[in-house]
């Protein structure tokens, strides 16, 4: 099992970001905002970190976007096959930021997010069959 984020797991283009803010599914929790829409590639989802200066300075801005790459990087096998843009919010402290409440955050919204990708993507029938 490879722990690595590869560049084509990542929403990298501003155009990536806004199809996920205008055109997918808000999903709010007590420290984040969560965008997810359906991903054009259907075998992987990719993740899009959108951490503003309003969390703080560069420091506390890092410490929040290591820390969720982490979290992502350890449960990307759990993952839905979306596209996931995550936003704090501006009352998440950086210093008291860590994986396990990461955990006790993100990890509920994946099984959300994993049935609203089945219902989404509806499974097409195979071209053998007749």
């Amino acid at each position: 099992m490879s722990l690595t984020w590869p560049r084509e797991r990542r929403i990298t283009r501003r155009a990536e970001y806004t199809a996920c803010y205008d055109g997918g599914e808000r999903r709010y929790t007590k420290y984040f905002v969560v965008f997810a829409r359906s991903s054009e590639d259907l075998g992987n989802g990719r993740l899009g970190l959108a951490v503003t200066k309003k969390c703080g300075n560069a420091v506390e801005r890092n410490r929040i976007k290591r820390v969720l790459r982490a979290f992502f990087r350890l449960h990307q096998h759990e993952m839905p096959c979306m596209d996931i843009v995550v936003t704090p919010k501006k009352h998440l402290r950086a210093d008291k930021f860590c994986l396990a409440l990461a955990e006790s955050e993100l990890l509920p919204l994946f099984g959300e997010l994993s049935s609203l990708s089945a219902v989404e993507t509806p499974a097409t029938p195979s071209e053998g069959a007749a």
